[in-house]
């Protein structure tokens, strides 16, 4: 009867593992999706018009 219970108890808590792992993975991936989201919305090197924002302090359009 312990070995039953043993047995029930190791499933469970690998079966518990299992849903946390595939948990934390779910997390890592949105947490990822959204730092390239924001990198990609706040990226201070492009212009709205797509060009670089270097070389461009000090001077006027003609």
């Amino acid at each position: 009867m312990a070995d039953e219970t043993d047995k029930s108890t190791r499933q469970a808590r690998g079966a518990r593992d299992d849903r946390l792992k595939s948990a934390l993975r779910e997390n890592l991936k949105r947490r990822k999706l959204q730092a390239r989201e924001r990198a990609a919305s706040a990226d201070p090197s492009q212009n709205d018009d797509g060009s670089p924002n270097e070389g461009t302090a000090g001077k006027t359009s003609d």
